[in-house]
C-alpha cells in the first residue's frame, strides 16, 4: 500500500504545528527544531513541514511505499511517466533514512518516490544537509541560489556537508 506525502515549506513552525494539529485532530508523530511530521491513516498520508526556505508553499509531492518490492514498481511507474528519473538511492533526509528517486510532472511540481527503513538524528546528509536550525533562521532563504550567510565553523563541518549543496531537494531541480 502507498502513502501520499506532501512536504510543505512554512514560515513559523510553532505556529504551523498548531494549525495543523487542530486541522488533522492529532499531533504530530515527528516534531524537530526545523521539522514536523503527521503519519495520518485518514487520510492515509504523510504531511511534512519544515522551515529554512525564501518562499512558502509546496516543497514537493510524493509517494512512499512500504518494501524495496513496492519501490521498484513505483521506480517503473515514474520510467512510464516520461519524464526525467533522479535517482537519489540510499540517504539521510527529514529525519529519515530513505531510497528515493525523483521526478518533475509537466507543471514543475518535484515528486519523489521513497521507502523508508529507518529514522536519522539530522535532518540530511549529503546533498540534503543543511545547518542547524539556530544557522537556518539567519538564512535569508532560496531554494536554489547561494545563500548569504557569513561562512561559519557549523557550515563547514563534516556532518553538514557541503555547504553549496544544503537546499534540500531544490539540489535535484531545474
Amino acid at each position: 500500500m502507498k502513502r501520499f506525502h506532501v512536504h510543505v515549506r512554512v514560515k513559523n513552525l510553532q505556529e504551523s504545528i498548531a494549525f495543523y494539529s487542530a486541522l488533522f485532530n492529532t499531533e504530530p508523530t515527528v516534531v524537530k527544531p526545523d521539522y514536523a511530521k503527521w503519519m495520518l491513516e485518514d487520510p492515509r498520508i504523510n504531511y511534512a513541514i519544515s522551515t529554512g526556505h525564501s518562499e512558502n508553499g509546496i516543497e514537493h509531492l510524493g509517494l512512499q511505499v512500504e518494501s524495496e518490492t513496492d519501490l521498484h514498481e513505483a521506480y517503473e511507474h515514474m520510467q512510464k511517466a516520461k519524464g526525467t528519473v533522479r535517482e537519489e538511492g540510499e540517504c539521510t533526509c527529514c529525519y529519515a533514512k530513505s531510497q528515493k528517486s525523483w521526478i518533475t510532472d509537466p507543471q514543475g511540481v518535484d515528486w519523489e518516490v521513497f521507502y523508508t527503513h529507518g529514522t536519522a538524528t539530522v535532518y540530511g546528509e549529503g546533498i540534503n544537509a543543511k545547518p542547524a536550525p539556530e544557522i537556518m533562521e539567519q538564512w535569508a532563504g532560496n531554494d536554489g541560489q547561494k545563500a548569504n550567510i557569513p561562512q561559519t565553523e557549523a557550515l563547514t563541518s563534516k556532518n553538514t556537508g557541503n555547504y553549496g549543496n544544503i537546499y534540500h531537494h531544490a539540489a535535484f531541480t531545474r
